[in-house]
């Protein structure tokens, strides 16, 4: 009859990768939930602020946690606790849809609670008032197509005095000819920076008012940016480490 000889040095060796790797979840998961979760931008709703490609920080943090700021949602509790701040008009922000919240949205706040929302000919009004806006510049891109496309640019100016930047190319329709939207406490009212193209909260079927409960965090910075082997160069340097208005 034949015995293994244990090898107490590869045995150690085991146990002690094993730790690590168990160690190095537990500090990843906490990292994830309390501080920083990367975040990936997978449409154009958020242009020209926010391109397909760009890779940013979600500061997890900035306004608190809440049962989303978890894996998996555990604990499952209401609401929000260790709040250091609101959430302010302006900010861009990561939440879970609300209609599905296993999806993340990221876009800006525009209405608070109790504000009442509309838009009319592509002016966004809020509480009867309108937001100043004027034209920038033009923003061009490339087409899937090979062809340049070229949508004005423009600064709105939000009731606190922050200027945001946006793309507006029509004026019908109905994302830009809304009802008037009263956002209840505790709720917000999100719009995408690229208007025409954004399934946001004027769209009530789909997003409709975001729960405060549901904003995973603020998106503050870009940390890496990759346009696609079509673009020359394919990595966007000039957009690593910037940061979000």
């Amino acid at each position: 009859m034949f015995y293994r000889v244990k090898d107490p040095e590869k045995e150690g060796g085991w146990n002690e990768t094993l730790r690590t790797f168990f160690w190095a979840v537990v500090i990843a998961l906490v990292f994830r939930s309390f501080f920083f979760e990367p975040f990936h931008i997978p449409s154009g709703s958020m242009k020209s602020n926010l391109l397909v490609g760009d890779y940013l920080f979600v500061t997890k943090y900035s306004y608190g946690y809440s049962r989303y700021s978890f894996p998996f949602g555990l604990p499952p509790f209401h609401g929000r606790v260790m709040e250091l701040a609101k959430p302010k008009r302006g900010d861009v922000v990561v939440f879970r849809l609300p209609t599905n919240t296993r999806i993340d949205y990221i876009k800006r706040i525009i209405g608070l609670p109790g504000d009442r929302i509309q838009v009319k000919n592509s002016i966004v009004y809020i509480n009867d008032k309108p937001l100043p806006r004027e034209q920038a510049d033009i923003y061009t891109e490339d087409e899937d197509s090979g062809h340049m496309r070229s949508i004005p640019r423009f600064h709105e100016t939000l009731p606190e005095g922050k200027v945001i930047t946006i793309l507006q190319e029509r004026q019908t329709g109905f994302a830009n000819n809304t009802p008037e939207y009263t956002v209840p406490e505790g709720h917000y009212f999100m719009m995408g920076d690229n208007r025409d193209n954004s399934r946001d909260s004027r769209f009530s079927d789909e997003v409709g008012f975001v729960p405060e409960e549901n904003i995973l965090g603020r998106a503050d910075l870009i940390f890496f940016s990759f346009g696609g082997w079509n673009e020359k160069p394919p990595l966007r340097l000039e957009r690593f480490f910037k940061h979000i208005d």
